[in-house]
């Protein structure tokens, strides 16, 4: 699975650009961190990828296919999306609220069957909920109505997941948790493209960097390359260090005293 973005840009009713010109590539298997300052466009660049939005130039092509020329079942059948926030609306079990995961491969009025929910009480033991799996999600915190919403786009059997600030509910011990599982389904082949706020996930997930600096301009490439100090302080405004840590053998990025 391949996901091809080309000069896109958005912009509401024509006038001011949210982005402009954003191109990269993406194969399943490989991890894109979307990392920028707030109301820069980070969440409707990936509501255009999702075809949530048309953008107002450019092209997104899906194995060599147009978008704009498939359904939304045939998007949802190749992309999946964990969006930041869940406005629960029935009284679904966590288990039924996981299946429906599996609607864009079923027919229009057909049910899911034992092989749907083996999908979705497979999801909800990789995200480590099963003890909420009969609990009304109405009923659920932030965190967990995350964790929920990850286990929902897992069923979906896309190879490609949207995850739209998958940490932002969580806890530190749960950001972790998601942070280790996205490493794993990468390892699994799937294609995963996330948006954060904190520029050491990033660098913990390693793979490629889109970020957006404060200017508006794009920048893209592998995190290693792309990520340093002067980018960091044209995208937060502020200085930020990279360091490295021998003890945790990694480089992480800090903050100066305050």
């Amino acid at each position: 699975m391949k996901i091809d973005i080309s000069k896109l840009s958005y912009s509401y009713n024509g006038k001011k650009d949210v982005f402009r010109n954003v191109s990269f590539s993406m194969h399943a298997g490989e991890i894109i961190s979307i990392i920028g300052p707030n109301g820069i466009g980070k969440t409707t660049l990936l509501n255009c990828i999702m075809k949530l939005i048309t953008p107002t130039s450019g092209e997104i092509w899906i194995e060599g296919k147009d978008m704009m020329s498939m359904s939304y079942q045939e998007v949802a059948q190749a992309i999946s999306f964990v969006p930041q926030s869940i406005i629960p609306s029935f009284d679904y079990s966590v288990l039924e609220y996981v299946v429906t995961g599996c609607a864009p491969r079923l027919g229009v009025f057909e049910r899911p069957k034992e092989k749907h929910y083996a999908l979705a009480k497979d999801a909800i033991e990789q995200m480590e909920i099963t003890h909420l799996i009969h609990k009304p999600y109405t009923k659920l915190s932030g965190g967990e109505l995350q964790l929920v919403s990850i286990a929902r786009a897992i069923t979906q059997q896309a190879k490609i997941i949207l995850m739209d600030e998958p940490t932002s509910h969580l806890d530190y011990g749960n950001q972790i948790k998601v942070l280790r599982l996205i490493k794993k389904m990468v390892n699994k082949g799937y294609g995963i493209i996330l948006t954060t706020h904190n520029p050491d996930h990033a660098l913990l997930l390693q793979g490629k960097v889109a970020a957006f600096d404060r200017n508006g301009d794009f920048h893209f490439g592998e995190c290693n390359q792309i990520l340093n100090e002067d980018l960091l302080h044209l995208i937060y405004g502020i200085p930020l260090h990279l360091l490295r840590d021998e003890e945790v053998n990694r480089v992480v990025c800090v903050a100066p005293n305050l």
